[in-house]
């Protein structure tokens, strides 16, 4: 737009120029490059430019000529005298529309478009400008204060193709049958002439295109480019829309068409989404087929309101020892996982689908910026353990644009809450928001937003917040359906203090952290049980789980210091070394292989012996076996212990003791 537009045509309008004196002047300019030069050189004067105004123009213009070569933009006269001619023409009530047609309109054909316009612009004239557009085939286009009125032979042919295509798709019959419900979709088919809104592009390149035109579009808005890719709305400028695209811009170039839909960005969402692999557009890239959807939600939603939300008390089991017993996540919580590259932060999300199974929950991961390659085995995983059967994968791989990856997190979304406004619980992985805060910043700068903190726009923090503010647990008069986040984001060298990480951890309700250091060195899931926290799951964890784990955190606390001040001693007594003994067997507890998640009583358990220290005596390279055979031992006798765990998820004196007995009834049979 040029630079106080608004202001130059209040000038005009308050001196009543006249157009044909604004022509007369702007021939004059246009007669000599010299002349235009000093008029927009900075160097030169205003009293300079002036002088040269008052010698050359009409008094009439001297005034206006002379503010605008003070801003030096005298170049841009033509622009301003044509949107002084459309406010005039607005003023007087005066509409100006062009006519697209194949051949020219006799004076009765004029005369009905001109009607025709005047009654939906409710104006009382209107000038027509005739264009010839042999690619209309028959009829015409009228276009009209940025909308359009489409007549032509191409738009109807186009339309029942359209409809012609949707029977056949839509058609189980024989051939005889679907060949019958076109002749009568063609027969009936009955074309609307709705106005639609039209712009053109101006700007266009790596995903971004810049629109005039479309002055009343939405923030969020679909839009259709000439060639049927899509777009939405992202910037709202006074004169230009920016719009991300969904597709390649290949086609896309300046002066294409474009117009709105009236529709907000959306996905289609259904029960039969279950068990597929889709974009971020919702469409099926598994190779299944189509998906049948239910319904269609917005890709920006209201997170549910403190009245619609209840509490969270429920857990969401992960099926991992070190998380569920000292960072128990609740149905409706947002925990954070949080580490280096490759120190198992998606092992830790995928563990927790698997475990899963058999609970009806729905599972929605949403891979972002991830290698095909990577989510294909991913996928591959999840198949083999058999969780695709209550599972939803939503990619943006590396290859698609930063805009598939920015609105893939929001269309996985829309996807869980389907699900929950049905009172079911879902549990979402967002895998990861750093590569998604990354597109987000360069469709940001592309858009020509200003920068802020290590080059992210200052909106960063609104853009998670408001994603993960959806994920909630719904009052008993909304379903009570819930939906448990658990998103992902890489650090860089351990540094948690900056940007992303901070943000999101400032979001969530707690973080679990993954340490470089401990997964090297063997343990894995490599949890720094000192970093990690859960600030709200305590009240979902289960009562035989709480009162097992008892002083299990405090006790790997102890140990992790006392190692560091022991690790330069040679000589240590006794007490000091079964302690170091005695927490190293905890550590080793605490690993647990790749897709092995453990049932709630096989950990109750598990840390029941730990705790009354029933591994201190076992060499530690024979910890984990010694646990497995013990599991498969109270499997095979004492199978009531385990039921009565998992079924009443308490744990009272009796009933530990009656599995310390059992401890010692293997340990006596294993060591004899």
């Amino acid at each position: 737009m040029i630079k106080n537009q608004e202001s130059y045509i209040k000038m005009l309008l308050s001196s009543q120029i006249s157009v044909a004196s604004l022509e007369d002047a702007l021939r004059l300019v246009q007669s000599s490059d010299e002349l235009l030069e000093a008029l927009n050189n900075p160097n030169y004067s205003a009293d300079e430019k002036q002088q040269v105004i008052n010698d050359l123009f009409s008094p009439s213009v001297r005034e206006f000529m002379g503010a605008l070569s003070a801003e030096c933009q005298c170049a841009d006269l033509k622009d301003i005298i044509s949107a002084y001619i459309v406010e005039l023409d607005r003023q007087n009530n005066i509409i100006h529309a062009t006519v697209s047609c194949t051949t020219e309109p006799d004076e009765k054909q004029l005369d009905g478009i001109k009607a025709f316009v005047c009654k939906e612009m409710n104006c009382s004239s209107v000038e027509v400008d005739v264009k010839k557009d042999a690619s209309l085939i028959g009829g015409f286009v009228i276009a009209v204060e940025g909308k359009e009125y489409d007549f032509s032979l191409k738009k109807k042919m186009q339309s029942i193709k359209a409809q012609i295509m949707r029977t056949a798709k839509e058609s189980t019959g024989d051939n005889k049958a679907v060949l019958e419900a076109l002749r009568k979709d063609i027969k009936s088919f009955k074309q609307t002439h709705e106005g639609e809104e039209v712009g053109q592009v101006v700007k266009v390149g790596d995903g971004i295109a810049t629109v005039v035109g479309l002055g009343t579009a939405r923030y969020g808005e679909i839009i259709v480019f000439e060639d049927g890719t899509k777009g939405m709305v992202q910037n709202i400028n006074s004169s230009s829309v920016g719009c991300i695209l969904f597709g390649s811009d290949e086609d896309i170039h300046q002066g294409t068409r474009v117009k709105r839909t009236n529709r907000m960005a959306g996905v289609p969402v259904g029960d039969a989404f279950v068990g597929r692999v889709v974009n971020a557009l919702g469409e099926p890239i598994d190779g299944l087929g189509d998906i049948d959807a239910n319904d269609y939600r917005m890709l920006e939603q209201p997170a549910p309101s403190i009245v619609d939300r209840k509490s969270v008390s429920k857990p969401m089991e992960t099926g991992i020892l070190a998380i569920d017993s000292m960072f128990p996540i609740g149905r409706g919580q947002r925990e954070l996982i949080i580490g280096d590259r490759q120190t198992g932060k998606t092992s830790i999300a995928i563990d927790t689908i698997i475990n899963q199974k058999g609970k009806d929950t729905i599972c929605v991961y949403n891979a972002i910026g991830q290698k095909a390659s990577t989510v294909a085995k991913l996928v591959s995983t999840l198949k083999k353990n058999g969780a695709m059967d209550y599972t939803i994968v939503v990619c943006s791989t590396a290859s698609d644009s930063a805009s598939l990856q920015y609105i893939s997190p929001y269309s996985a979304t829309a996807l869980a809450e389907y699900f929950m406004y049905k009172g079911k619980d879902c549990l979402i992985v967002y895998d990861d928001l750093s590569k998604h805060a990354v597109a987000y910043r360069a469709i940001s700068l592309l858009l020509e937003r200003p920068p802020g903190r290590e080059a992210y726009p200052g909106d960063v923090f609104y853009l998670h917040s408001r994603l993960l503010e959806r994920s909630s647990r719904l009052s008993d008069e909304l379903g009570g359906g819930s939906i448990t986040a658990l998103p992902i984001i890489e650090t860089q060298a351990g540094d948690v203090s900056a940007y992303i990480p901070t943000n999101v951890i400032s979001i969530t309700d707690g973080q679990i952290y993954l340490e470089s250091d401990l997964f090297f060195s063997g343990q894995r899931p490599a949890v720094n049980v000192g970093l990690s926290v859960s600030r709200v799951g305590g009240a979902a964890q289960t009562k035989a789980m709480k009162k097992a784990a008892g002083s299990l955190r405090v006790d790997l606390a102890q140990f992790r210091e006392m190692e560091v001040f022991t690790q330069f001693s040679s000589d240590l007594d006794d007490d000091t070394r079964r302690q170091l003994m005695y927490g190293s067997g905890l550590m080793e507890l605490l690993k647990q292989p790749l897709t092995h998640p453990m049932s709630l009583a096989q950990q109750v358990v598990t840390l029941v012996g730990a705790i009354g220290k029933k591994f201190v005596d076992v060499p530690k390279g024979e910890i984990k076996k010694y646990q497995g055979e013990i599991l498969e031992y109270f499997e095979n006798h004492h199978s009531d212990i385990l039921a009565e765990i998992d079924t009443q998820k308490a744990l009272d004196d009796d009933l530990k003791a009656s599995i310390l007995s059992v401890f010692d009834e293997f340990g006596k049979a294993y060591n004899g």
